[in-house]
């Protein structure tokens, strides 16, 4: 692979979107690609934006990509799809989930949370991968493993399940949640068409 790959990953802080590009980095440096990744955590503590960027490839420069060069947005939170698409490539790929977390403005009444936030994406991208990973992640018992999910979504979405992803999984989370992040990472990648 000459060409370097742009991957968005964007949501709200607690998510655990770090995570999820650590261990898709790791996995991509074991692969033997050339990785960068920045991130970046807004107010991450006070529930606002939190982006990473992770760009790789044959031989990467600099960690981070400008508007219009993502290959991929991964949104963690829906309305988060939207207010980062100008960074995705004309053709790119969109993978959501479907889950929202109303900011503080729209908790204190002072704004409205976006009504057709799903269709507003179909209709400005054409092609979204819609993921309910809240509800993968209820059924497999702790919601907190929805970051993995999308992981295993984006792994699927950008087809690389080639890579030894149950190692990476399990070097970088507590071996008490390894079994339980090994199954969100499959039934992520399950869940893409």
């Amino acid at each position: 692979m000459s060409e370097v790959k742009n991957i968005l990953l964007v949501g709200v802080g607690g998510q655990g979107i770090i995570l999820a590009s650590k261990i898709f980095s790791l996995g991509l440096i074991d692969a033997g690609y050339d990785t960068k990744m920045s991130e970046v955590h807004g107010m991450a503590q006070r529930g606002g934006s939190v982006t990473t960027q992770v760009r790789y490839g044959e031989k990467v420069y600099s960690p981070i990509m400008g508007k219009g060069q993502a290959d991929i947005i991964v949104a963690f939170e829906k309305m988060e799809a939207l207010r980062w698409l100008e960074f995705l490539k004309p053709g790119g790929k969109v993978v959501v989930n479907d889950y929202a977390i109303p900011s503080v403005p729209i908790l204190t009444g002072q704004a409205k949370y976006p009504a057709n936030v799903l269709e507003e994406l179909e209709r400005v991208v054409g092609s979204v991968t819609v993921v309910n990973a809240a509800e993968i992640a209820k059924e497999l018992g702790n919601i907190k493993v929805q970051n993995v999910v999308l992981l295993g979504a984006l792994i699927k979405a950008i087809g690389i399940e080639n890579i030894d992803w149950e190692k990476v999984v399990k070097e970088n989370v507590n071996e008490r949640f390894f079994e339980l992040n090994r199954e969100a990472i499959k039934k992520g990648m399950e869940a893409v068409k």
